[in-house]
This record gives C-alpha cells, sequence and structure tokens, in this order.
C-alpha cells in the first residue's frame, strides 16, 4: 500500500477572480483518520470536493497544481471522474438519503457498475450496512424508505451507499454537524471502526472531535496551510501562534 493517500503539490484554486486556495502542500497518509479544522471559509470544503473533484460542479471555480492519488494526478483534465469518485468516497454535512427504500440506497452504486445478481447485491447491502452499524437496526426494513429513517441513522446510510462501492478512501464534510449529541457520538465509534479498513480525511468545526478521533491534524486558515503534525502535537504544543489562536479560541 502507497505511504500517502493524497500527494498535493502547489494546489490554488479560484472562484472567478477569488483566491480560495493558496498553494497547498500536503500529504494525506493512507491509513488512520486526518483531520482539517478552521473557522468558516478557510477554504476546508473546497479543499474535500477538490480532492474527488466535486468541484468541478461550480462553473467559476479553476485550479492550478497537482493531487496525485495513486500515482495519477487526478488534476487532468482527461481524468475518469466516475471512477475517481468510486475509489474516493464522499459523505456530506446533511444527510443526502436518496428518496428510495433504504435497500434500493446502497445497491444503488453497485448496480451502476453492472452489479445484477441478486444474491450479489443482497451481500453488499448487508456488509455494508454492518460496516456502517446500521444493520440491526435497518435489517427488518429494508424497503422502508430512507427518508424515515432518523438524521444519525440517515446519515450512517449514507456512509454505508459510499462502503458499497469499495472506495480506498471516505472524505467526510463535517459529517456530523446537523446531529445530536446522541447520533454523534455513534458517528465518532463508527469512524474509529471504519478507519482500520479505510484512510479517513475528515472536515470539522469542532476541535474536541479532532482531538478525539485523528492521529493527525491540518489546519487551514484563509485558504492556506498554517500547521499540519500528529493531532496531539498540534493541540498541546503548536509551533505557530495562529495555531494557538485558533485552538485557544482567540479567534474562529
Amino acid at each position: 500500500m502507497a505511504e500517502n493517500a493524497f500527494d498535493i503539490r502547489n494546489l490554488s484554486l479560484w472562484y472567478g477572480d477569488k483566491k480560495v486556495l493558496k498553494d497547498i502542500n500536503l500529504a494525506i497518509p493512507a491509513t488512520g483518520v486526518t483531520a482539517i479544522i478552521g473557522p468558516s471559509g478557510c477554504g476546508k470544503s473546497s479543499f474535500l470536493k477538490t480532492l474527488n473533484r466535486m468541484i468541478d460542479r461550480i462553473p467559476i471555480a479553476r485550479w492550478e497544481g497537482q493531487v496525485f492519488f495513486n500515482g495519477t494526478n487526478i488534476l487532468k483534465k482527461d481524468i475518469d471522474l466516475v471512477a475517481l469518485r468510486t475509489e474516493v468516497g464522499m459523505v456530506f454535512q446533511q444527510p443526502n438519503p436518496f428518496p428510495k427504500t433504504i435497500y434500493d440506497n446502497v445497491a444503488y452504486g453497485p448496480r451502476i457498475h453492472g452489479k445484477k445478481n441478486r444474491n450479489q447485491l443482497n451481500e453488499i447491502v448487508e456488509q455494508s450496512l454492518q460496516d456502517a452499524a446500521l444493520w440491526d437496526e435497518v435489517k427488518d426494513n429494508l424497503k422502508h424508505p430512507a427518508l424515515s429513517l432518523s438524521g444519525g441513522q440517515q446519515q450512517r446510510l449514507c456512509i454505508a451507499r459510499a462502503l458499497a462501492v469499495k472506495p480506498k478512501i471516505l472524505l467526510m464534510d463535517e459529517p456530523c454537524s446537523a446531529l445530536d449529541p446522541v447520533a454523534t457520538a455513534k458517528i465518532e465509534d463508527l469512524i474509529a471502526e471504519l478507519q482500520e479498513k479505510y484512510p479517513i480525511l475528515i472536515v470539522t468545526h469542532n476541535m474536541q472531535q479532532a482531538a478525539r478521533i485523528s492521529e493527525q491534524t491540518a489546519f487551514f486558515l484563509q485558504g492556506e496551510i498554517i500547521e499540519f503534525d500528529k493531532t496531539q502535537t498540534l493541540f498541546t504544543n503548536p509551533k505557530d501562534q495562529r495555531t494557538e489562536d485558533y485552538i485557544t479560541g482567540r479567534f474562529g
């Protein structure tokens, strides 16, 4: 396995004339949980969306630099976006299940990729829901609408949907910000389990959450990486005064 899941070199991003990422250089490890923290509007989510080219959906976005994933620069024009987004799974801030059954949400990706055999699909759905710590809660209700689930269950369903196509990394954009404390704790427990199988890159506005679940943390400020280090080191002995000011609540 490669040492890094992503190798980002001199990445800059603009929305029209506004530069939102400034010469980002960062290696995302191929194991464990990496957190990205920083105040609102600092470029965290834009950075995450660049890593699976969701940024393409913003017409005024343009970029420079290189992002290597599995040895390929994914910012090239001829990249296969469907294949990329299969390997780079994404979980969003708001749970966004499809208006389908629980079963069909999880089976959606495998079906798109040509899986038609019912027994195969059943196995994929069960395994994905188990991996997302949701199977025991929904196994008797797979034909129920996904939108009938609670917010926390919907978010775990979205994680199961991402896992069903066997990604190589999971990106999570503030996956707990719309959830209550109980649901948040379940998602954090799930992340702790999933990191045994997948590298995870999580954007979070919650510094306590970053401290609880991640091995390393990057601090973004105004489109720049100010500091990247082991989480414990960054929180207890930051090298940059701006990092210390942020984590001690002087701004943000």
